[in-house]
């Protein structure tokens, strides 16, 4: 096979987006709308890939990085003049070049895949991908002869009431013999009510000069779903999880309710894992095999192992180890790694800190800037007070270690192995090893204490 290029139409404003960002960037499960049209087309190894940019260029070329070339068109004068930017890079090469938008983000490797493979074997200097739609109102109609050669493609507002009943659309994604392109790119004019180069008057220009233009129709039409507006991009992403959903599914993951699962595109998860209801899988999380994910749970970047249970609760940017179990209602934070076999309770907050295997954090407690050992037990109420106002401190628990309900431990101290901690302490010193630490006011009773409050008077208290 010929050389592969690729030319990604990345420059357009997107007013009709209604937004601050740039279009080519709004996100869908996860992931910006140009960066999933890059990694389909990285998927099939292409020897350039060189992406258009106009508006908002230096985001672009901060999200995609190295990953291709850019090329600025500083005014946009319509999609032929666009390409034509490329000509410095791309035009002297001698192969074929796949001519694809950044705002549609549904393509798959396969698909592109094909195209080639189809204009290979026609021998054609230019392949349009095309579709059959349910509704094709507003695309180019694709007009085949009887032997199924491509006569032309005719936009809706030219199309007669023969043609505008053709269901077989114009999907916007092309691959040309490379320098008959930029060839004919220059004979395209801006004769036209919009004062615009088009792309599409390169099929004519070559039909006129002899060549031969071919057409393949991919099988599944929504693909070719571009994103305009925040309507289209609700329907791309609704499209796009379901694709990710069921490839769990195949893949071993039991989805309670699939359509009420939100899992973004690098998401990975292990065999006989379960995912209720309403659970936002985000980022680049990790989930190992035999997890259960509780409903309404969010993981951000988090890495589960297996056998991990989580009830709904929030995980950003934490490890929790094999066996261990959290929820509900609780939160890991950046930085929390959570060991085997720990039990988090409900309303738990852990940040910054490692728990040590078989450790119990039952409930109403927060863990901030510490290293907690194995096989303690961290009462009711507990704080880590980690801040004086200035910086965080650490504070070390060691193993079959004690810490008594409404403790606080006020960082930096060192709790030493099997030590104990009595209920309702302030603990500011270390504590040794073995030793059980008191830091509370005496308890004092004040007998008949009700005869100095006007409740004395009251028949009842008497």
């Amino acid at each position: 096979m010929s050389k592969k290029f690729t030319i990604i139409l990345a420059a357009g404003k997107g007013t009709r987006m209604k937004s601050k960002y740039y279009k080519v960037l709004q996100p869908v499960c996860g992931k910006s709308m140009v960066e999933h049209v890059v990694s389909q087309v990285e998927a099939i190894h292409p020897d350039a890939i060189v992406t258009i940019v106009g508006h908002g260029a230096e985001a672009v070329e901060e999200t995609l990085g190295k990953r291709t070339k850019f090329v600025l068109q500083s005014e946009q004068l319509g999609t032929g003049h666009a390409v034509l930017q490329a000509e410095p890079l791309l035009g002297q090469k001698e192969g074929a070049t796949l001519i694809i938008s950044g705002d549609t983000p549904l393509f798959t490797a396969k698909t592109l895949n094909d195209l080639f493979a189809y204009h290979e074997a026609k021998g054609a200097k230019a392949t349009i991908l095309t579709a059959s739609a349910p509704d094709p109102t507003g695309y180019g109609r694709i007009i085949r002869d009887s032997d199924g050669n491509v006569v032309k493609n005719v936009e809706q507002k030219d199309a007669t009431p023969e043609e505008a009943l053709i269901s077989e659309i114009n999907t916007g994604v092309y691959v040309f013999d490379n320098q008959a392109l930029f060839k004919a790119l220059h004979q395209v004019n801006n004769n036209n009510a919009q004062g615009e180069y088009y792309l599409p008057d390169v099929l004519g220009i070559l039909r006129d000069a002899g060549e031969k233009v071919a057409a393949y129709q991919m099988p599944d039409y929504t693909e070719s779903l571009g994103v305009n507006d925040r309507v289209a991009l609700a329907r791309a992403t609704r499209l796009m999880q379901q694709r990710i959903n069921e490839q769990h599914m195949r893949n071993g993951v039991t989805l309670i309710d699939p359509a009420t699962t939100y899992i973004d595109t690098e998401v990975k998860i292990g065999a006989d894992t379960v995912i209720e209801p309403g659970v936002y899988l985000k980022g680049k999380t990790v989930i190992g095999e035999d997890c259960h994910i509780g409903t309404h749970s969010e993981l951000v970047d988090a890495t589960l192992e297996n056998d991990v249970t989580v009830t709904s609760s929030t995980i950003e940017h934490a490890v929790m180890h094999a066996h261990s179990d959290i929820g509900p209602n609780s939160h890991l934070r950046p930085d929390a790694d959570i060991g085997e076999y720990v039990h988090l309770g409900n309303f738990v907050e852990i940040k910054k800190a490692k728990i040590g295997a078989r450790t119990k954090v039952g409930h109403l407690t927060y863990v901030g800037n510490a290293t907690l050992g194995t096989d303690i037990n961290v009462g009711c109420g507990v704080v880590f007070v980690n801040y004086d106002g200035v910086q965080k401190w650490e504070s070390k628990i060691g193993d079959h270690a004690f810490i008594g309900s409404n403790s606080n431990i006020v960082a930096p101290v060192d709790v030493a192995d099997h030590s104990f901690i009595a209920g309702g302490s302030t603990i500011t010193k270390d504590v040794p090893f073995h030793a059980m630490a008191i830091a509370r006011a005496r308890q004092t009773n004040k007998d008949d204490f009700w005869k100095r409050l006007p409740l004395a008077k009251d028949p009842d208290w008497n």
